[in-house]
């Protein structure tokens, strides 16, 4: 069954536990930057929060874009 599942029957084949080394390599490379975005949006986030030009629109007084 775990023959199967692999890909294979017999030997293990270079090339495909070449490829399976890469893949996982791809698979911790985007993990990385999955959390590196992740990291960066949320300090964008914050930033966005304390922008003070937004918290100075005072909306009841506020003059319509369109006349």
């Amino acid at each position: 069954m775990a023959k199967a599942l692999l890909g294979y029957v017999g030997g293990s084949d270079p090339r495909v536990l070449a490829e399976m080394r890469r893949l996982q390599q791809r698979v911790q490379d985007l993990e990385s930057e999955i959390v590196r975005i992740q990291a960066e949006n949320d300090a964008l986030s914050a930033a966005a929060r304390h922008d003070s030009l937004l918290e100075s629109i005072d909306v009841p007084t506020a003059e319509p874009a369109l006349t």
